[in-house]
Parts: structure tokens; C-alpha cells; sequence
């Protein structure tokens, strides 16, 4: 009975006649899911597959080398796509997963010697990640090759690996950035220039580096396709104008807080050079060929500098350290007198030793268009102190200018002074027939700034416009407002007064 209840319960199997349409029916209904899953329902389906072989890498190589590596787990398709990668860049902080180290330092613990050891699983992580996402890449088409990191001088042999990889591949930008928290020289990691040479010749366009030693070598080869070469706080051995001399086609050349070169004399032409900067810099003298040179800046001592055959020069920055040195900014360089634009940031103080102004003939600077002074005022009573006063006789060597930024600091404060001083006898300063515009911050009525302004004002025939920027609270606004008008009216010039910007103090 049981068993005829059972039969008698269960289903009829289907006909022959309808299990086909059935199985249609679920085909149809499986190739719909399919299409509303990629978002193509009222279209035909794409498949990344569907693409040429060789257009697939180039869309993978638009996402970042870590999420490019996840796309592999999409599709089995898609698992060597990755490897084709131009653009390897890794990064410390991203490139690792430092979850440990954030949690002691969330702990609030300042146990130096569990960070240091956090700091070093980190790094070991780093360097495996490394040299296992080398290890699977094709080693074809890297465009850039990038690594940020702290390593110490006994990973040398790993940064070796990376570099020749980097070579064999072909790569045309190669940057390490060694990430440090507490700089030591003697812990700087060998770069291996040499490894560069890996294929006769190297292929590098540009080369950044920082906080390495290299060494360069007679026997290196020729960077006969650099332009682009970019060292920070590098241990620099051996024969440093050698190596540039072999960089024939170089544009672009920094070279900042570098050690272990105690000139800068490179006697090979490098006619392609176009932007050099120099920072920070112990050296007793620099000098350089560069036909092509188009933007020079120094920012360091006050040292010799010698720029031979820059008659195409537009622009140029001079930051000098010390004090007291303005003139040297307009003097001592008398290679960049072709530029357009100059820059100049210069300490000037009441208690250092004072310099000679040298008189210099009138048209020194005959290109020269727009002037920005950056001066840094120290003095215990900047109303006794008139040493900003000197910037009027510069003035005279760019009879040209047609623009000039003024920028004052002042590092100790003094009395106000009221809008009567704008009777003030102005200084010594010849006639300017092309100068505009006049902008100067840090405007606080000193006597030296009113003297200058009325300098200015006074010998400046075209003058459309000066403006001034204060810098204290409402009370001093007004007063230089009360100054401006008075003035104004004296010269019969436009005078602006802005209040100050947020950010100062």
C-alpha cells in the first residue's frame, strides 16, 4: 500500500516533445543573466576577450600596478594580463600591508626598539612583494620602473636585482626614493649605475634619485638618450663631471644637498641642457657649458658661478643663505644677465657685516621684464634700519623692468609709523620709463618702505599701479590706508591697499 501511495504521489516524467523546449528555455534564460550581469541586456554581450591580444595589456596597464594584479583573479583569462604591466611603481606605504605596525603605534606605546622591529618586517615584506611581481613579469614594455622605500646599506643586493631589471627591460624611467626617517650616510644604499649598461647601452630618459650613493666610473656607459636627471641628498664618488659629460642629450638637470663633490666644474659642453637647479650645495665653485639653457637656479652659499654661452637664459632664481648678501645676487652671477625674469631671495641684517655696494653700469640686466624679491628683514628696530633701502640702487641695472614683486619678512618688530612720514625724502634712483606694476607685501609704514615706495613712485613714469599688502590687524590697516591716500595724492598714482591674507601672521 505504501508503495502504491508513493507511485501514485510522484510526478509523470516529462515527454520527449517538451524536455527540448525546457532545455531552450533555461539556455536562454542563463544567456540573459549573462548579458544583465555585464549591463548589455538591450545589446549585443562584450568580453574583454573579444579585444586583440595586444590591446588587452594596454587597458589593464591604465589601472595601478596592485589593482592590476587583482584583475587575474576575474577571469583565468585575464591571469596573465598583469605581467604585461608598463608601468611597475612601488610604493612602501601602499605596497604593503602594515597592519601590525599600526596597531602597536595605536597602542600609544613608545617602545622605539618594537617600531624598529615592525619597520623591518615591513621592509622585508616590501622587498619579497618586489621581487616576486618581477620574477612573473614579462620583462617587455616597462615604461616606469619606480621604487620608494626604506632600505638600509645590506639590501644593496636587492636594489642590484631591481635595477638590472629594470635595465633589461628597457625601462625609460627609472626613480628610487629611499623613504627615511633618520638619515644616516653611512647606512645609504649602493645605486649600481654600472647595471644601467646592461644592454651596451642604456635606454633611461630619466633617472631620479635619492638619498644613495653612486659612484660613477670611466668605464660606464654613455647615457646617449638621458634628458632628464634628478639627484637629492646623494653620496656622490668618483668622477662625477665625467658621467654628465656622457649624457649628451640631458634637459634637465637638479642637483640638491649632494655630498662628496667639492666643485661643480664641468668642462663638456651640454648644449641640450635647459633647466638646472642646484640646492644645498658645499662647494666652492660652479661652472658650467650650457649654450641652451634656458632656467638656472641656485639656492645655497655664496660661492663663484660661471654659465658659459647662455645667451638663450629667460629665467633665473638666486636664493643666498647668508646675510647681507643682495648685492651679490645682482653681481656676482653676471652670466644671467640675458633673463627675463629673475628671482631673488636674500637676508638683510642690521648686525652682520655690511657689503660695498659696487656701482655697476646702467642696462646690466637689459632683457629683464619682472623682478621678484623675496628679503628677510632682520633687525631689533626696523625703523632705525634702512637696509631694504639698497634694493633702489639695484633697481638702476634693469632699466627695463616693467614688473616688480616685493616681498619683506620681518623677524624682529619695531614702532609703527604714522602717515605722516609720507613727507619722507625719497633715496637716490634714476628714471624708469617701462615700469607698471608694483606689488609689495608684508607692508607695515617702516620707514624704509615708505622711503622706497616713494622712491619708486617718484621715478617711475608709467606706473599704472602700487599695490600694498598689510599684514597686522584692522587698526594698522586703516593707517596704512590713511598713508596710501596722502600718498597718492602727493604722486598722483593709483595706490591699493590689500588687507592681509589669512594664512599670515
Amino acid at each position: 500500500m505504501a508503495g502504491a501511495g508513493e507511485d501514485d504521489a510522484a510526478p509523470p516524467p516529462p515527454s520527449p516533445d517538451r524536455q527540448q523546449p525546457m532545455e531552450e528555455a533555461a539556455a536562454a534564460a542563463k544567456r540573459s543573466r549573462s548579458e544583465n550581469h555585464h549591463g548589455l541586456a538591450d545589446g549585443p554581450s562584450f568580453r574583454m576577450e573579444d579585444l586583440p591580444a595586444e590591446v588587452q595589456p594596454v587597458i589593464i596597464s591604465l589601472l595601478p600596478l596592485k589593482e592590476a594584479v587583482r584583475t587575474s583573479i576575474v577571469s583565468r583569462s585575464w591571469t596573465t594580463l598583469w605581467r604585461f604591466h608598463c608601468d611597475l611603481c612601488f610604493d612602501v606605504d601602499s605596497n604593503t600591508d602594515d597592519n601590525s605596525a599600526h596597531q602597536v603605534n595605536g597602542t600609544g606605546t613608545n617602545d622605539q626598539s618594537t617600531n624598529r622591529y615592525n619597520t623591518k618586517i615591513t621592509r622585508a615584506k616590501f622587498m619579497e612583494t618586489v621581487n616576486s611581481v618581477i620574477q612573473r613579469h614579462s620583462g617587455i614594455g616597462i615604461n616606469k620602473f619606480s621604487i620608494s622605500c626604506d632600505l638600509h646599506k645590506e639590501d644593496s643586493h636587492h636594489l642590484d636585482k631591481w635595477i638590472r631589471f629594470a635595465a633589461s627591460s628597457k625601462a625609460k624611467i627609472i626613480d628610487f626614493h629611499r623613504k627615511i626617517s633618520d638619515y644616516r650616510v653611512e647606512e645609504a644604499p649602493h645605486f649600481p649605475l654600472e647595471a644601467l649598461d646592461a644592454q651596451g647601452s642604456s635606454f633611461v630618459q630619466s633617472l631620479s634619485l635619492a638619498s644613495v650613493s653612486i659612484k660613477p666610473r670611466s668605464g660606464i656607459c654613455r647615457f646617449t638618450i638621458l634628458r632628464r636627471l634628478v639627484l637629492s641628498s646623494v653620496q656622490i664618488f668618483g668622477d662625477f663631471p665625467g658621467l654628465l659629460a656622457k649624457c649628451s642629450r640631458l634637459e634637465d638637470l637638479e642637483i640638491k644637498w649632494c655630498s662628496g663633490v667639492d666643485d661643480l666644474i664641468v668642462p663638456h659642453t651640454l648644449d641640450k641642457l635647459q633647466h638646472l637647479l642646484i640646492a644645498g650645495m658645499d662647494v666652492q665653485m660652479v661652472e658650467f657649458h650650457a649654450t641652451d639653457l634656458a632656467h638656472f637656479e641656485y639656492k645655497g652659499r655664496v660661492t663663484p658661478i660661471v654659465l658659459h654661452g647662455c645667451l638663450k637664459l629667460e629665467k633665473a632664481t638666486i636664493a643666498f643663505e647668508a646675510s647681507n648678501v643682495l648685492p651679490h645676487a645682482f653681481n656676482v652671477i653676471p652670466s644671467i644677465s640675458p633673463v627675463k625674469i629673475l628671482i631673488v631671495r636674500a637676508f638683510i641684517s642690521k648686525y652682520g657685516q655690511s657689503l660695498e655696494l659696487p656701482l655697476r653700469p646702467q642696462g646690466m640686466f637689459m632683457h629683464l621684464r619682472h623682478m621678484t624679491c623675496k628679503i628677510i628683514v632682520l633687525a631689533r628696530d626696523v625703523n632705525d634700519y634702512n637696509g631694504v633701502l639698497q634694493l633702489a640702487h639695484w633697481l638702476d641695472s634693469a632699466p627695463r623692468l616693467e614688473t616688480l614683486d616685493l616681498h619683506m619678512s620681518y623677524l624682529r618688530s619695531g614702532a609703527f609709523v604714522s602717515a605722516e612720514v609720507a613727507g619722507v625724502e625719497a633715496p637716490c634712483m634714476r628714471r624708469h620709463d617701462h615700469l607698471k606694476t608694483v606689488f609689495m607685501s608684508g607692508f607695515q609704514c617702516y620707514k624704509s618702505q615708505i622711503e622706497l615706495a616713494c622712491c619708486i613712485l617718484g621715478n617711475a613714469s608709467v606706473l599704472e599701479q602700487l599695490t600694498v599688502e598689510a599684514i597686522w590687524g584692522d587698526d594698522d590697516y586703516g593707517r596704512i590706508c590713511e598713508w596710501a591716500e596722502v600718498t597718492s595724492k602727493r604722486f598722483g598714482k593709483v595706490i591699493t591697499v590689500l588687507d592681509a591674507p589669512l594664512n599670515s601672521e
